[in-house]
């Protein structure tokens, strides 16, 4: 009985050191995004210019791929290929993070 619980505690604390973990990581993908990405995608990850997309809501999975897409020059962009080559991959992690944790809702017309 007192391992399981021993284990239960453990596991708890796991989890919770986690989720402050990636709690951090949202905080400096949203510190960073602030510095390198809101004159043209916003503060909030919603473009106000037609030539320039909404990062709001996409997958992090997807973000995390395009920077590093960009970084390497597999992807080019005359703006984002100099933005994102001295991005770590800490820090597309944290950006592709914040992105990703923010919430959008869709309206039909």
């Amino acid at each position: 009985m007192k391992q399981r619980i021993l284990k239960t505690g453990l596991l708890s604390g796991l989890l919770l050191a986690l989720g402050a973990t990636a709690q951090a990581d949202v905080a400096a993908g949203k510190m960073r995004a602030a510095m390198a990405c809101a004159v043209c995608h916003g503060p909030q990850g919603l473009s106000m210019q037609p030539n320039v997309p909404h990062l709001a809501g996409q997958p992090e999975i997807y973000l995390v791929e395009q920077l590093r897409n960009y970084r390497s020059g597999k992807r080019h962009h005359e703006v984002m290929s100099v933005i994102a080559k001295p991005l770590s991959d800490q820090d597309i992690q944290n950006l592709a993070q914040w992105y990703a944790s923010l919430q959008l809702s869709v309206q039909e017309p």
